[in-house]
């Protein structure tokens, strides 16, 4: 499948280079927390169960080259368990482009799990360019935080619950400005219900998928927030569509 990406929206142009692309995703000055997700046409966040199957390879390109411009990459750790997440390095021209800029050569990983059912030997960790992150709370169990805290930074954010506002505020307190989540559902939900997202990149698959998948977002709370429609772009099977806060 084709990889060519043209911009419908706000300039219009064809056969977008990595460059191009990266201008249209931008993030703006200053802490800002990005969201990723891919979606179907009728909502379906996932196809047999993962995300990366509703996904072709403009999806792929345009995931990759996201993560290039982010300082963290903040995912829960059922996404990283069910999408085999593996270290987070990138590719050497996504290390080249960083260093030019005066960026680390790879972004930061940073982990949301309550419960830290995570494997400390896995390569996430062991294979690591640098240490990780993990975010929980105070309730966790104390072996597994014993065993975390080995090969990653373990930092409470809540008792017994997350709390969204404190992940983002420690990881600009670290200097990580420009936040990359990938999810998965129940981290969107929980950000949009604390006011923490700035901004949404949406994929949308051109299927129809039925079936019982979920939302992008999980929550038990609604919390209604504006956002504002920035750029458009299109691929033979997607569109990019990138939404930011309607408030700033």
């Amino acid at each position: 499948m084709s990889a060519e990406i043209d911009r419908l929206w706000p300039h219009p142009a064809t056969r977008l280079d990595d460059d191009s692309i990266l201008e249209s995703y931008v993030f703006r000055p200053g802490p800002w927390l990005r969201m990723n997700f891919v979606s179907s046409i009728d909502g379906a966040a996932t196809r047999d169960g993962l995300s990366g199957g509703l996904g072709g390879d403009a999806d792929t390109r345009v995931f990759e080259l996201l993560r290039r411009q982010a300082d963290v990459i903040l995912v829960g750790a059922g996404t990283v368990r069910d999408e085999g997440y593996g270290a987070m390095r990138l590719e050497q021209d996504a290390v080249t482009w960083r260093i030019t800029r005066g960026m680390t050569e790879h972004p930061s990983f940073a982990l949301i799990s309550g419960s830290l059912d995570l494997d400390p030997a896995s390569e996430v960790f062991t294979d690591a360019p640098s240490r990780p992150i993990v975010y929980t709370v105070a309730a966790a169990a104390p072996d597994r935080r014993a065993a975390l805290a080995a090969v990653a930074d373990v930092v409470d954010v809540g008792d017994e619950e997350l709390d969204p506002a404190m992940v983002r505020a420690d990881l600009v307190a670290r200097g990580l400005h420009r936040i990359h989540s990938e999810g998965g559902p129940g981290v969107f939900g929980a950000f949009i219900v604390a006011g923490a997202v700035d901004e949404v990149c949406l994929t949308l698959a051109s299927s129809l998928e039925a079936g019982g998948a979920g939302r992008i977002s999980h929550s038990s709370l609604a919390a209604p927030s504006d956002m504002d429609l920035a750029t458009v772009l299109r691929a033979v099977r997607e569109t990019f569509l990138r939404f930011t806060r309607a408030d700033v």
